[in-house]
């Protein structure tokens, strides 16, 4: 969600190539404390601070909506929507391991996860803003995937504690704008499970990349891509969109 306020910030571009990508050095660690869904965030005043950015409130809000505009532009025939998941019994070890699966998909970006590993009115959050409902996720997941020409998704680590699992992950993608920049960052998702269901009933996910470094990464071209390439790909996307 983070990354998706930051990458719709420009226009649009909807061609595809094949790049390497370049992964940051190794994660920080970080300290943990354990919540539960009906309590208090250890993490409550740095997101309320981030929350009350003006700028990056509207930046977050702004991206969704452009990017459900987007995906009414796109063709429907040249998308395949992801399968729809479900497990078959529904437990703490279930879950875990079904997460583990969608990073593999990279759900982040594809929006291809275990629909009922998590509950219908699950939150989602990150330093930006926050909002409850697994559809929505799963639609605002597969929009931001349609902004990138290629992308890496591993998760490197995962953590159990009582009422949360932590999955720390590296991402890494070439963004579909005519300058083809590359984005890279690791971060950390806090799962928080249902006491009664055993379900994901909150999702808070944090990058370990300063917004700015972002928007740094957005606006620098990708290496040997001059004037003449950023020319050319600007007159193709101008002529795709007519």
């Amino acid at each position: 969600m983070a990354m998706a306020a930051i990458a719709s910030s420009a226009s649009i571009s909807t061609t595809h190539h094949h790049s390497s990508l370049v992964f940051p050095p190794k994660q920080q660690h970080h300290h943990h404390l354990r919540i539960r869904c009906n309590g208090t965030n250890p993490n409550q005043q740095d997101d309320s601070q981030a929350q009350n950015n003006p700028l990056l409130k509207i930046a977050w809000y702004s991206s969704e909506l452009l990017g459900i505009a987007a995906s009414a532009f796109r063709s429907p025939s040249g998308v395949e929507a992801p399968p729809q998941r479900l497990l078959e019994t529904i437990d703490r070890a279930a879950v875990v391991d079904t997460i583990k699966q969608d990073f593999q998909r990279s759900y982040f970006v594809t929006g291809d996860l275990t629909l009922n590993a998590y509950e219908e009115d699950c939150e989602f959050a990150d330093p930006a803003g926050s909002f409850k409902g697994l559809q929505r996720f799963k639609r605002n997941c597969t929009n931001f995937g349609t902004l990138l020409e290629k992308s890496n998704m591993k998760l490197m680590k995962w953590e159990d504690f009582e009422d949360k699992g932590i999955g720390h992950w590296r991402f890494s993608c070439i963004l579909s704008f005519p300058w083809r920049p590359i984005l890279s960052a690791t971060g950390y998702t806090e799962y928080f499970f249902d006491v009664q269901s055993g379900k994901v009933c909150r999702h808070v996910e944090y990058w370990n990349v300063p917004k700015m470094a972002l928007f740094k990464q957005i606006l620098r071209p990708s290496r040997g891509f001059g004037l003449k390439n950023y020319m050319s790909r600007l007159l193709k996307a101008f002529q795709v969109k007519l």
